[in-house]
């Protein structure tokens, strides 16, 4: 757990990325000092929390029927407005260690593609924290912020944000997005579709943390081929339970399974970047075949997926070096420059 007296701070300023699959906090001159699972699990004979974070979603698909282990937050939306924020808040509670969190300011990065209803949601919850100021900032432009990209130039950047909920994808120019996508097919996403392949496939059913684990270890967008052009098969051992006998089973599962599992994802992806492209003016269009595009959040970092990219698309892609922490990290730098944060911000809300 990470604790941080906020007293120590001159000003109260905190970035949070509540993510589908991940919350990041940021805090001002101490940069990220949580990163936990967005996972919380309550005891429902007693009413209370019992944990949050990691320790909660070791919890899961291990529970007893009186206690909840859920996610609150679903396709980079809140799909459970009270336990998001009970979550939130012991997040903030083990971020500062005095417990007396008020009149801050904070900036939250949500998918470009959520509605006002939504957003209100997030605000609510933010400023039921104690926030004074509420800035709500679409994911692209803090991940782009996080990233080093200058979101101020008349030449525009490009950068594709795959969370655990939504893959968000965007140009952006002159301080605005000039044109974006949102796509609820990310992180999750891909999981789901490695356990659909392994029940299909090997008739195996293998839980989401497993694979979480091959999606990770072995997952890929296209094969590496060694010196002498032969195609580099990478294994792991997969377990779970067999649907014909019903029994423990171990499977030795390989990246060509895992690659064929992720095709589709892939595939709407690469579409949503060529429809992004699509839907810029002209003179934009020509500033990202020139300078090419970023790619951040934990799915942009699964292997070759920048080769596939730039095969499919011709456009350069690079992971960004931070690419698990761009939007936390995007959401606090932002602060830095409150003048140009309204500008940056979809809403504002202050008390």
């Amino acid at each position: 757990m990470f604790k941080f007296k906020l007293g120590f701070f001159a000003t109260k300023d905190i970035g949070i990325d509540l993510g589908t699959a991940n919350t990041l906090i940021y805090i001002k001159d101490k940069g990220i000092v949580l990163n936990e699972p967005s996972v919380i699990a309550r005891d429902n004979k007693r009413g209370v929390t019992i944990a949050v974070g990691h320790e909660a979603k070791n919890m899961m698909g291990k529970s007893p029927a009186h206690i909840d282990v859920v996610r609150p937050l679903k396709d980079g939306v809140i799909s459970d407005f009270d336990r998001a924020a009970d979550m939130l808040k012991a997040f903030l509670d083990q971020a500062v260690s005095d417990n007396k969190l008020k009149n801050y300011r904070a900036v939250v990065g949500v998918p470009s593609g959520v509605t006002e209803v939504e957003k209100r949601a997030v605000e609510q919850i933010v400023r039921g924290m104690g926030a004074t100021e509420v800035y709500v900032l679409d994911e692209p432009m803090a991940a782009a912020i996080g990233a080093g990209l200058d979101v101020d130039s008349s030449t525009a950047c490009m950068i594709a944000d795959i969370g655990g909920g939504t893959t968000d994808i965007a140009i952006i120019a002159l301080g605005g997005i000039v044109v974006s996508t949102s796509i609820r097919n990310a992180g999750d996403k891909f999981s789901e579709a490695i356990i659909q392949y392994m029940r299909k496939r090997h008739a195996l059913l293998i839980g989401e943390k497993t694979a979480e684990e091959l999606k990770i270890n072995i997952g890929t967008a296209c094969l590496d081929v060694d010196e002498n052009g032969d195609d580099v098969i990478v294994t792991m051992e997969a377990r779970g339970r067999d649907i014909i006998s019903g029994l423990p089973r171990i499977l030795e599962v390989s990246n060509v399974d895992i690659m064929a599992a992720l095709q589709e994802s892939v595939d709407m992806i690469i579409d949503g970047i060529k429809n992004t492209i699509e839907l810029a003016p002209p003179e934009i269009a020509a500033d990202i075949a020139s300078n090419g595009m970023i790619l951040s959040g934990g799915g942009g970092n699964i292997h070759n997926l920048d080769k596939m990219i730039e095969k499919r698309t011709g456009i350069k892609a690079v992971v960004a070096d931070n690419y698990y922490e761009a939007v936390a990290e995007g959401t606090g730098l932002s602060l830095n420059d409150v003048e140009k944060l309204k500008i940056y911000a979809s809403s504002v809300v202050r008390r």
